[in-house]
């Protein structure tokens, strides 16, 4: 077991726990960027993620629509429509377990829970320690996480390995933090904080993502799943085994088509492309982004 380490030539300062990987590491100001999804239907879909999540749209054509918080205009969620694309069976497919979207604090994410409350929307919830976290489907069965993190001088490890757990949601608590402000919509400062995949072997996501890639490793030890991150972060991916058995997504299923990995320069991006290609895997390289294909057909833009 290989502890973080300080590398200054990603800017990833020595932290207490955590696994780096045998090589490259990517940089501490890495960050997510939008996803896109494929879905059956867009008028449908837009209704929902603007009705529930609370984006807005920022662009639109006649296929693609890319949706943003209020106040801001960066891209999120990017939905491509595939009329009649199958949607998510109950069991799940390899591929997307859910997508998270993170609020700027506390009182934000109780305001959005005092809003599904008021429209009627069913969600879970679960607190995992470091952060509290909403959890929901669309309306194609894609999985939706929307959370807020704990202050990160609160959060633990045990040895090397960051403490996470599933605990039950204080709701009451979260609804209260709002202070009565109503919902008015995904606020500015709104980002895209994780992604949680459907993998069929750890080790396989460990040696794309982990070792390939980049990622440190954070929680190791969970039932049959891995949690990386840069930069000390909680978790910018996660993988888990539990739909082991189910199928792959398919082209005309509802689905992640890709999501977006954003680095802080040109260089960390054509190094972080280099160990790709260096451990077997084809990355097409454009003057802006690098992409490559996961063991599991979800494409990985490098930014």
């Amino acid at each position: 077991m290989q502890p973080a380490h300080s590398d200054l030539s990603s800017g990833v300062k020595e932290l207490d726990y955590g696994i780096a990987p045998p090589g490259y590491r990517l940089p501490a100001a890495t960050s997510l960027g939008r996803v896109l999804l494929q879905v059956a239907d867009l008028d449908r879909s837009v209704a929902y993620y603007e009705r529930v999540i609370g984006l807005r749209v920022v662009s639109r054509t006649p296929s693609t629509v890319v949706l943003g918080a209020h106040g801001d205009d960066a891209p999120l969620v990017a939905l491509h429509e595939l009329k009649g694309a199958r949607p998510v069976p109950r069991r799940g497919r390899l591929g997307l377990y859910h997508f998270a979207i993170l609020v700027p604090d506390r009182p934000a994410l109780g305001r959005f829970v005092a809003h599904l409350a008021a429209i009627g929307e069913y969600a879970g919830m679960a607190d995992h320690v470091v952060s509290e976290a909403v959890y929901l489907a669309d309306p194609d069965g894609l999985g939706i996480e929307v959370y807020a993190d704990r202050p990160r001088g609160d959060w633990r490890h045990e040895g090397r390995q960051l403490r996470m757990t599933t605990d039950p949601l204080d709701a009451r608590s979260l609804v209260d933090a709002a202070d009565g402000v109503p919902w008015s919509g995904m606020p500015a400062g709104t980002v895209i904080g994780h992604i949680h995949l459907y993998v069929d072997d750890i080790a396989r996501a460990a040696a794309f993502y982990h070792e390939a890639l980049g990622f440190d490793k954070t929680v190791w030890n969970y039932p049959g799943a891995l949690f990386m991150s840069a930069g000390g972060y909680h978790h910018h991916l996660g993988t888990n085994t539990w739909a082991a058995g189910a199928p792959l997504a398919q082209d005309g299923d509802a689905r992640l088509l890709a999501w977006e990995i954003r680095l802080p320069d040109a260089e960390s991006r054509r190094v972080a492309a280099e160990g790709l290609v260096a451990a077997g895997h084809v990355v097409d390289t454009g003057d802006d982004v690098s992409v490559v294909v996961d063991p599991w057909g979800t494409k990985v833009r490098l930014t």
